[in-house]
């Protein structure tokens, strides 16, 4: 079980960049695999906000496009949505108290942190670093295998 997070869909939604091959060759090897893989709302958001972003993306998507490959990732028969649960506000005020220093947008990752670990998920597919402050998780580079 793992989580895949925004930058990995978008090196797989960009043709342009250095990382598409291998991030779009993963992609569609979790989306034919049986067990499950999670990402989150949040994530996916994110990755609608950055992929039709002129000034974030090379070559921004149209909300049609980006919407569309989110659905093709959402049809996969093995993807999850991971969600609160009745033990978020705990293992929020928990991890808060752990990790010291935890402010502005290290709180869209710590949410993700925070669902997986509520959820007993410790594996995340990312290229960001800030991961590695959540001494909980397992942060894989995929382009570093």
């Amino acid at each position: 079980m793992f989580v895949v997070d925004t930058n990995i869909l978008i090196y797989a939604a960009d043709s342009h960049c250095q990382e598409h091959t291998r991030c779009r060759a993963l992609l569609e090897e979790w989306r034919k695999d049986l067990l499950p893989w999670y990402t989150t709302w949040g994530i996916l958001y994110e990755f609608l906000r950055v992929s039709t972003h002129p000034r974030v993306f090379q070559s921004p998507l149209s909300i049609d496009q980006a919407w569309r490959f989110v659905d093709i990732l959402l049809a996969s028969p093995s993807l999850r949505i991971l969600s609160e649960g009745q033990y978020n506000a705990e293992v929020a005020a928990r991890t808060f108290q752990e990790i010291q220093g935890l402010r502005g947008n290290l709180l869209h990752d710590a949410h993700t942190a925070i669902l997986m670990r509520e959820h007993g998920i410790r594996r995340i597919y990312t290229r960001d670093t800030d991961f590695h402050r959540f001494p909980f998780l397992e942060v894989i580079d995929p382009l570093s295998l």
